[in-house]
């Protein structure tokens, strides 16, 4: 089953080498100032087609896959820098600057909101604005989970373990690992069709090594690159917008609180649908990052 692509005639795709070993798939389409959308778990660039195609008649959309997921390279995890934050985000400014861009707009959506964040930060010059989706910084994730509601978070504590046995239990039933967060993280199961949710599968079963070793480092290294940040005063310096669920509730942490205690020009909402924002409500979406970029 060939999963839908990016629908706009403009479209096209790229193979970028951004690493001695390491090659990116990359989605590119429409014209005008750049701006960048990177993926969650457990998808690929597949999941901003909708918002890509709108945005398209005002920017050049690039929608790569990050390192590790869908049709990018996935070196073996040799040292924990291979998955950390701070390599991931050096991949995706390298991949605008081999583009032909030196500043952009940054969007990230859930693992690839951490990559975007740590981009934001270590290269303010590059990143112009910033947009992150239902997630919190890793550092500020870690300290909000707690007591029974951390089961809410299994999979984090799942990956953070030492390679072998996670990698294994996850292969052993892949689809229904997979499936579960599919599932469990949409409120409208149609936002996500038959074949998307094929090729999302698909692609996970073929690179848990790498999303095993993504989630390890976030449980590591991330969190001590983003402790000396905070013990730095490092702050974003563009102008922010995150958008959301209300877990805040459920999990006892002030979502918009711990956010601005990283960027002053921050605009923070809380949104209704699920998890898969982009997927589910791309009228949204497409309307918050116009509005971002206007700023």
């Amino acid at each position: 089953m060939t999963p839908p692509t990016i629908p706009d005639s403009t479209s096209t795709e790229h193979r970028v080498r951004v690493d001695d070993d390491v090659t990116l798939n990359v989605r590119v389409t429409g014209t005008g100032s750049p701006l960048m959308l990177l993926h969650g778990f457990p998808q690929t660039h597949l999941m901003w087609r909708h918002v890509a195609a709108d945005l398209a008649a005002d920017h050049t959309v690039i929608c790569p896959d990050l390192r590790g997921y869908g049709a990018s390279d996935k070196p073996a995890e040799s040292g924990p820098d291979v998955y950390s934050k701070r390599t991931m985000a050096r991949d995706v400014v390298r991949l605008a600057a081999a583009l032909g861009h030196d500043s952009f707009t940054l969007a990230g959506h859930d693992r690839g909101a951490l990559v975007a964040f740590r981009a934001a930060l270590d290269h303010p010059t590059a990143v112009r604005r910033a947009l992150f989706l239902d997630v919190l910084p890793t550092l500020d994730m870690w300290e909000a989970l707690h007591g029974t509601s951390a089961a809410l978070a299994f999979h984090l504590y799942l990956m953070a373990q030492p390679p072998g046995l996670p990698e294994q239990m996850i292969q052993a039933c892949a689809d229904a690992f997979f499936a579960h967060f599919l599932d469990a993280w949409t409120n409208d199961p149609a936002a996500i069709p038959a074949e998307v949710r094929a090729h999302y599968l698909a692609a996970c079963a073929a690179a848990v090594p790498s999303i095993v070793a993504d989630y390890r480092a976030s449980a590591g290294v991330d969190v001590d690159h983003d402790r000396a940040d905070r013990q730095a005063g490092r702050r974003l310096a563009m102008p922010v917008t995150v958008l959301q669920q209300d877990w805040g509730a459920a999990l006892g942490y002030d979502a918009q609180g711990l956010w601005s205690a990283w960027a002053g020009d921050l605009r923070h909402r809380t949104v209704s649908c699920g998890h898969f924002m982009a997927e589910e409500d791309p009228q949204l979406i497409t309307d918050e990052i116009r509005a971002l970029t206007a700023r």
